[in-house]
């Protein structure tokens, strides 16, 4: 990809993340439909946000037009839903925004750990409170699951 497209993948992430989530909602299930996505986008917000079902199905309408969904329709007696899938274009895109957020997130991990020696040099350690550090842990474990689970992914496919 073109490195005017990487920017404005990088560009979505820290503005419009939620393209995103969506795709990789959808890479993760292989398809899945609006109300489906809606569920997982309220657990990953650990149900203190979604959005509206317009705003949802205006975002996957627009990622149908750009091309990195792929909708299909099924029928359960009269009820209409529509399934989405990724599209090549779509898996791509999705690629490109994995590689570029864990590239992101390790900038961010070696900015705290900068921080952190500078605060360390200048003397400004504070205790911190013990329940902030066991949510940073908590988070950096989920991190670090997610690393190894991608690294296990990458060694099956090398063997």
């Amino acid at each position: 990809m073109s490195e005017d497209v990487e920017r404005r993948i990088i560009k979505g992430l820290f503005t419009v993340p939620l393209k995103d989530i969506i795709l990789v909602i959808v890479g993760l299930k292989g398809e899945a439909h609006g109300y489906e996505i809606l569920k997982e986008l309220e657990k990953l917000a650990i149900g203190l946000w979604k959005p509206s079902h317009s705003n949802l199905y205006t975002i996957l309408n627009k990622m149908v037009e750009e091309g990195l969904l792929e909708p299909r329709e099924e029928y359960r007696g009269k009820v209409r839903r529509v399934k989405y899938s990724l599209t090549p274009k779509g898996l791509e895109y999705l690629k490109v925004s994995n590689d570029l957020a864990l590239r992101v997130l390790y900038t961010a991990v070696n900015y705290h750990e900068a921080l952190k020696r500078k605060l360390d040099t200048l003397g400004e350690k504070r205790e911190m409170d013990k329940e902030a550090v066991r949510e940073y842990l908590e988070l950096l474990k989920s991190i670090r699951d997610i690393l190894d689970e991608e690294i296990k992914t990458i060694e099956e496919k090398l063997s």
